[in-house]
């Protein structure tokens, strides 16, 4: 299996597994995909940080225009330390402390998306000590069903984001009477690997309606934020077009005079991206056969946490072994640390196996269980295999752990 021309076996062997391998080329053709479909439309894309946050892959994106939406004060210092344009970045996010905002505000970031009445007055409050004028967004709750996997699932009444649409009308009115407030625009996001256009268009009319309303009292917005979500193919998933979703939004806003930001994550780099792991052994026990291998669910959580398909193939294809029925299971005291279970393969120990379109939710949800290194990334790129992160050590998982002499 080649990616970019580069033999990924060959990749695995010069930098150890687990290990994540990103392409460049995927990403970016994944990336102009979006800024194509919108054409002279007037737009921002707004890469999502937490799908996969690596500097280099950060510093691409921005090199190629992007924009980005953050949730944390980390992933805004992340993009900053890139180059990225601070005027282009929103700020997400439930939970943001005033010392967040403090530091986003200080930054001169692009605008906040609002979570919740509470963050208004807060937000109000840290720029009238600041001086500045804050660039802000409500981020309303349609009580839409995304029909998606309810751990990923943003845009219902029962779920922690956004202000209800009976909310949102009173609060913009309040929000028009706060000094340090500059209201840009509004903001709905309704759930992740999203993969039919239906909820979209219900979300959008009803967002739609209620700019109308916010025109009819004076409240102009500049910008409509349709969030992100789309769905990659890990299966046998139906996909959305890019294209199609953008000309649905686009007809639907008519005359509107609204510039259109998106927060495309998953679709930009989940199948630019696969973990590379080895077999360390294989067993049966009375007729189940497991394959061992070196990655983890602290590498790949996402089988384990959502109970999430992801194809597997055997890199070494001239293995002369049977094929058999084998769970992908990791070193973890765990018996939820899968990778995959009954895939038809042959392969024996030392067999490298590829885990595909791992390149969103992978490396940023892993974590050090079983006081386990994180992996190494790669990053293909005209032909060439790049470090982009070492691998972490075991003595490096407890340096900052200062009292334990």
């Amino acid at each position: 299996m080649k990616i970019d021309q580069v033999l990924l076996t060959e990749v695995a062997e010069k930098f150890s597994t687990p290990l994540y391998i990103y392409s460049a080329e995927k990403i970016l053709s994944n990336y102009h995909a979006y800024d194509k479909g919108f054409g002279d439309y007037p737009h921002l894309i707004c890469y999502a940080v937490k799908a996969n946050s690596n500097l280099s892959i950060l510093k691409l994106l921005a090199k190629a225009g992007s924009g980005f939406d953050i949730v944390s004060k980390g992933e805004l210092k992340r993009v900053l330390a890139t180059g990225g344009d601070p005027k282009k970045i929103v700020y997400s996010g439930v939970g943001k402390k005033e010392s967040d905002l403090e530091f986003a505000l200080k930054a001169g970031i692009g605008c906040f998306n609002i979570e919740s009445v509470a963050e208004v007055y807060m937000l109000n409050r840290v720029a009238t000590k600041l001086g500045v004028k804050a660039p802000v967004s409500l981020r309303i709750n349609p009580n839409v069903d995304a029909k998606t996997h309810p751990y990923i699932s943003t845009g219902l009444k029962e779920n922690k984001f956004g202000i209800s649409m009976d909310d949102a009308l009173p609060m913009y009115r309040e929000m028009a009477r706060m000094p340090a407030l500059d209201i840009h625009g509004i903001d709905f996001h309704i759930g992740s690997q999203l993969t039919e256009m239906s909820p979209y268009a219900e979300a959008l009319d009803l967002t739609l309606a209620l700019i109308d309303e916010l025109s009819e009292l004076g409240i102009h917005l500049k910008h409509l934020d349709m969030g992100g979500g789309l769905g990659i193919r890990y299966e046998d998933e139906t996909l959305i077009d890019p294209a199609k979703w953008i000309a649905q939004a686009i007809e639907k806003i008519g005359d509107r005079d609204l510039k259109i930001f998106i927060e495309p994550g998953r679709s930009i780099v989940g199948d630019a991206g696969v973990l590379v792991t080895q077999v360390i052994l294989t067993k049966e026990n009375e007729g189940k056969n497991f394959a061992i291998v070196d990655a983890a669910m602290n590498d790949l959580i996402r089988p384990a946490l959502y109970g999430a398909w992801m194809n597997i193939i055997n890199l070494d294809e001239d293995s002369e072994s049977e094929v058999k029925n084998y769970d992908i299971v990791g070193p973890i005291c765990e018996t939820g640390d899968f990778l995959g279970k009954d895939r038809e393969l042959a392969l024996t120990s030392g067999d490298y196996l590829a885990i595909t379109h791992a390149g969103a939710y992978g490396f940023t949800m892993s974590s050090n269980y079983n006081s386990r290194g994180r992996a190494a990334e790669v990053l293909l790129e005209d032909g060439t295999a790049r470090l982009i992160r070492a691998r972490e050590t075991e003595e490096s998982l407890y340096a900052e752990e200062t009292a334990y002499l």
